[in-house]
């Protein structure tokens, strides 16, 4: 049996199990790992794991994979984790890092406290918009999808559908209950319409500046947070007409604060990165 290193470490609850691939060489079959690890009671437990990667274009790598065992693109909660790991392990000792993700390279900067991470803020880059790049043929190929109408379980819902490098599908509701969150959020997000699936945000409006969100993520369920999809929060309340660019987020495991910059076009989320402990498990040989 071979010994593996982790890092089990959370963004606002959202919580993963890190690997680190600088110092150690990782299983192929990630997937299947994911799936194995991930699980609450017969695992270490997470909402999936993240391998942290040497890259040949940033100061490093990150691939995140479900608790499914599928693999996402992005994760906004995950990738300000891997900032945290790659400065406080000793494996880039900046206050600005570039990280490489299915959704392209993307910046961050890091706020340190005591010679630790404690805080970061990450370049979202641009939501996409058009139908196409979502996916969803809810409407046309290009057109955006604002306020469309599902009907799910007896619910008429309206979506409002981003892309943060990984699908979206954004409803508003008077209250994010289970029956929305738990009942409609796994049937939305693999309704047909969405050939990659999709998260679904259900989310309360507060104030023009202040929303709370529950999220059904793709793959794992209902997660304590998302960076990807409050980012995609924050795109939709402007798109609609129900919130400022500049929010806070209410999530299950903390706040996030979001700035969607009417100069650049970029969504820029700012919130917490913790590590909870390190650990080595066996795993059977490939």
């Amino acid at each position: 049996m071979a010994m593996l290193r982790f890092t089990k470490m959370h963004g606002a609850g959202n919580d993963y199990i890190y690997l680190n691939g600088f110092d150690q060489q990782l299983p192929e079959d990630l997937e299947s790992l994911s799936v194995a690890l991930s699980h609450r009671r017969f695992g270490i437990g997470g909402d999936g794991i993240i391998a942290v990667l040497p890259s040949q274009c940033a100061d490093a790598k990150m691939r995140m994979f479900n608790a499914d065992g599928s693999e996402s693109e992005m994760c906004g909660n995950g990738i300000r984790c891997v900032a945290k790991l790659v400065h406080d392990h000793g494996i880039v000792r900046k206050d600005t890092l570039v990280i490489e993700t299915g959704a392209g390279l993307l910046d961050l900067k890091l706020e340190i406290q005591n010679g630790k991470v404690s805080q970061v803020t990450v370049d979202m880059g641009k939501p996409r918009l058009m139908a196409r790049e979502i996916p969803t043929s809810l409407g046309k190929p290009d057109e955006q999808i604002i306020n469309h109408r599902l009907d799910v379980r007896g619910h008429a819902l309206y979506a409002t559908c981003v892309s943060m490098g990984n699908p979206h599908c954004v409803i508003f509701v008077p209250e994010a209950t289970d029956e929305l969150v738990l009942g409609c959020g796994p049937l939305i997000e693999r309704d047909e319409r969405f050939p990659k699936r999709t998260n679904v945000e259900f989310v309360e409006v507060l104030a023009t500046g202040e929303v709370r969100q529950r999220t059904w993520e793709r793959g794992s369920g209902e997660t304590w947070a998302c960076g990807t999809g409050a980012s995609a929060v924050c795109v939709a309340g402007v798109l609609t007409g129900r919130t400022d660019r500049t929010i806070l987020n209410h999530l299950l495991g903390g706040d996030l604060v979001l700035r969607w910059d009417e100069t650049t076009g970029h969504v820029l989320m700012t919130g917490p990165a913790a590590e909870v402990f390190q650990g080595s498990i066996e795993i059977p040989p490939v």
